[in-house]
């Protein structure tokens, strides 16, 4: 059923901008999960409302797959296969660039900032190579999510796709909370991107885009207690009035 897009405010627009501003601030990464399941009906709800992200010229390039039970159990052991054997891992890698080549201030600083307090939160020491892998593991495994999301685009769209994706990618995880939901948006998903196709079957066509763990966040784990810091607005913003 498709909404009026026209229809005005359910509420007086400062409830209205709360409730936003608490959905988008509260989105964190969780790397939790409680095992209660999530209603087939409430993802579908989810992205029912996700999809009418912004897109250029009405594109809307996203394709979404499901995973659950059987399907995700399937998955995540077929990858941790792989990624549990080293000689094997090494011959995979991510089908495009996330990350730059070459990391440079203040970027690399942040990215290390994040790693090492996650890593501090669990007691897991600089070096400890074992340790690390099998956290870095627990992405493979949704983190215990019962819901895990993989994302596709057309071979033939460009960059300009990743920017509808992105704001797309942001509706779901800002609308989850709004169901009490939580996420992680997970890049890891990329270097396994050709056991994934099949294991699900993609067509040749169906590019990898991104994972996603979505359900209830087990709040007694010591990893749900970390929030990335975020940089003052005057830091990134250039006002021009002139």
């Amino acid at each position: 059923m498709t909404p009026n897009r026209f229809t005005p405010p359910p509420y007086e627009l400062l409830a209205v901008r709360h409730a936003v501003e608490w959905a988008i601030t509260t989105r964190r990464s969780v790397r939790a999960f409680l095992p209660k399941p999530v209603a087939a009906d409430t993802v579908e709800a989810i992205l029912d409302t996700a999809r009418f992200a912004a897109t250029g010229v009405n594109i809307q390039p996203w394709k979404v797959h499901v995973l659950t039970g059987a399907a995700k159990d399937r998955v995540c052991a077929a990858i941790k296969r792989i990624d549990d054997d080293p000689a094997v891992a090494v011959m995979h890698a991510d089908e495009w660039a996330y990350y730059p080549k070459e990391w440079t201030s203040p970027y690399v600083d942040r990215r290390r900032a994040v790693g090492w307090r996650l890593y501090s939160l669990l007691g897991i020491e600089k070096g400890d190579k074992v340790r690390i892998h099998v956290q870095h593991g627990r992405n493979y495994q949704f983190f215990d999510a019962p819901v895990g999301l993989f994302f596709t685009v057309d071979r033939l769209m460009s960059e300009g796709s990743l920017l509808d994706y992105g704001m797309f990618l942001q509706n779901i995880m800002v609308v989850a909370r709004t169901y009490g939901l939580s996420t992680c948006p997970q890049a890891a998903f990329m270097k396994y991107h050709r056991i994934i196709a099949q294991e699900l079957g993609f067509g040749a066509q169906e590019k990898f885009v991104v994972g996603m763990s979505l359900g209830y966040a087990d709040e007694e784990r010591i990893e749900n207690t970390l929030a990335s810091e975020r940089e003052p607005t005057v830091s990134f913003t250039t006002f021009h009035e002139k």
